[in-house]
């Protein structure tokens, strides 16, 4: 007797598995909800494209809630050029609005989080002077550092070598982003003598526990930062945390997947959406090698309607979903010449 399903952060790449059977969750319950006359009740803050433009087809109903619980503010937000930053001869992980921030918080006993979104990172390759990123000429998509000096494509196989200056503006500062938590941590008790952290990342949740203690140790007020990459952004409620730093809103912007905008777009707005959640008003730094990019303006301003006009008109000229369907045929053998041939034909016949 089933009525209702509901899949709530309905655009989490999670919900698709990767190993056999291969399906996805959110098609699966509109497939069971329609064998059984049930309601599927999508949920999201930032939804996956495919979803927000069946709703504006008319094939799905869209509800909306503008307004936060209690009709609290949005934090206000901070776009930080960082490489303005490097030409005024900072070279730290931390811009100088986000330090003067961290200070004034710290002072006041409030909490912090900042976030690294490390995940997915691919080794993309970018000038840190003026922010051109390595691509494909042929996909648009970041081409990602090899071992011996390479950049490849990992969508075409368009290979080049590592340039050495940037090709734009010539600067010798280009290269892969190299930043982890655990650096961010150290620099954090080197610039705050006494600070209390917790880091939450693939090396401090490996236990079975680890996870729940970390977030109600930080919730307990018994630290004053929570450093983190994508785990610390999922639907946290803290209301002592008045600050968010996105260190480098970048990272997953140029991961090479069409969907790289889209997921950085939701990441960023649902880190901002950690601060202000108590009585307390919020703040958010977002800081970018390229301030001027639209998934970053929309996120900053937490306008969904801009981003996914922007997007949806990408995706139509690029033939990305929902506009076409991605698929990856795989040939195996354990020689190469016929699994050479054999892809030719495959190749051949699907041209035809």
């Amino acid at each position: 007797n089933l009525g209702v399903i509901i899949i709530d952060e309905e655009h989490e790449a999670a919900y698709k598995s990767e190993t056999v059977p291969r399906y996805h969750a959110r098609e699966t319950a509109i497939a069971r909800g329609m064998l059984c006359g049930a309601h599927v009740v999508l949920g999201s803050a930032t939804p996956s494209v495919e979803s927000y433009d069946r709703a504006q087809q008319g094939q799905y109903r869209l509800f909306e809630m503008k307004e936060r619980v209690s009709a609290r503010p949005l934090p206000t937000v901070y776009t930080v050029d960082l490489r303005e930053e490097l030409r005024n001869g900072n070279r730290s992980i931390l811009s100088d609005r986000l330090r003067k921030l961290m200070t004034d918080r710290l002072e006041k006993k409030e909490q912090i989080m900042l976030f690294l979104n490390r995940r997915g990172v691919a080794g993309f390759v970018s000038c840190r002077s003026c922010g051109e990123v390595m691509k494909c000429p042929h996909c648009d998509v970041s081409l990602s550092e090899h071992k011996g000096g390479r950049l490849i494509c990992h969508y075409c196989g368009y290979t080049q070598p590592m340039p050495k200056l940037c090709p734009k503006c010539g600067s010798k500062y280009i290269l892969g982003f190299k930043a982890g938590t655990q650096q961010i941590e150290e620099k954090l008790k080197e610039l705050y003598p006494g600070v209390r952290t917790l880091r939450m990342d693939a090396d401090t949740t490996r236990t079975k526990d680890s996870y729940e203690k970390i977030l109600s140790s930080f919730a307990n007020g018994e630290a004053d930062v929570l450093i983190g990459t994508q785990m610390i952004v999922k639907g946290h409620d803290f209301p002592n945390v008045t600050l968010v730093g996105i260190l480098a809103a970048d990272l997953s912007l140029y991961v090479d997947h069409y969907r790289a905008a889209e997921r950085t777009f939701s990441l960023l707005t649902q880190v901002v959406g950690r601060a202000g959640r108590g009585e307390k008003e919020g703040r958010a730094v977002i800081q970018t090698y390229t301030p001027r990019n639209d998934v970053i303006l929309a996120a900053a301003e937490q306008d969904y309607d801009r981003f996914y006009d922007d997007e949806i008109r990408l995706r139509r000229l690029r033939r990305d979903p929902p506009f076409a369907d991605h698929f990856t045929l795989t040939v195996t053998g354990p020689e190469e010449e016929p699994v050479r041939r054999a892809c030719a034909q495959l190749c051949a016949a699907l041209r035809q």
